[in-house]
């Protein structure tokens, strides 16, 4: 387990000396979000038998961490493209696996700091959440399965400027389909069809549920873990593909 925490030990140092910047990223959009959405047009809508302020919150922290792996993603782009130093991690005598899974645990932490960052501005805003066990659990969860999903998107482009097609053709998708803002039968059918088959609408219907007392939709769970098992499992294919 070396390397895991040589990758670990050096993504958490640079990312204390850039603690205030990622803070300001943490607040900004949900703080937008929560204004427009939350007061400007939620106050006095509500969405399956809650506030839409409480049933936006949830969504709202998942899709910030989610916006987190994106940005990790390109922190491996500028290591590997520019600095080299994710070339340097190749080249050491670890394994592939434990450089996933130190950068996975470094993602990790990022998508859960900026959910809990979510969690606090919407008790300012007078939506206030009672974690479960359960619901930390699948927050963990969905934040294992993104961090190796980015894992995977930075490795697989090619050049830094190609990481900009992520963004457009899988993260902006998912923030706005997938149960995020409003149910999915709000969707049409074929827009629910896709929307299913994303994992940030398991993540968003396992959290919800858990966090509101609702029956556990165990499928998703389970689909959810399995987009983290294949995540995890690709991301080691392709670490090892360009060491090669």
């Amino acid at each position: 387990m070396n390397g895991v925490h040589a990758v670990l030990y050096r993504e958490l140092h640079i990312y204390k000396r850039r603690l205030l910047k990622h803070a300001a990223a943490y607040t900004m959009s949900p703080f937008l979000f929560l204004i427009v959405f939350g007061w400007g047009v939620g106050r006095h809508v509500e969405m399956e038998g809650m506030s839409y302020l409480a049933f936006m919150l949830p969504g709202l922290a998942t899709m910030a961490a989610m916006t987190q792996s994106y940005g990790m993603a390109t922190e491996i782009n500028i290591a590997r493209f520019y600095w080299r130093v994710f070339e340097e991690f190749q080249m050491a005598p670890v394994p592939p696996w434990e450089i996933v899974l130190g950068e996975v645990l470094y993602g990790m932490m990022r998508e859960l700091t900026a959910a809990t960052v979510v969690y606090v501005m919407g008790w300012f805003f007078g939506a206030p959440i009672t974690f479960t066990p359960l619901a930390v659990a699948f927050y963990f969860l969905h934040a294992f399965t993104f961090s190796a999903a980015a894992v995977i998107g930075a490795m697989i482009v090619k050049t830094h400027a190609d990481q900009g097609h992520i963004n457009t053709f899988f993260i902006v998708p998912m923030s706005f389909l997938c149960a995020t803002f409003f149910p999915l039968d709000r969707l049409p059918g074929w827009a629910e069809s896709v929307a299913m088959c994303l994992p940030l609408t398991h993540s968003n219907l396992t959290i919800r549920a858990a966090l509101y007392g609702n029956p556990i939709p165990w499928a998703s769970v389970a689909v959810l873990g399995l987009f983290a098992v294949v995540f995890f499992l690709l991301a080691v294919v392709t670490v090892r593909r360009a060491s090669t």
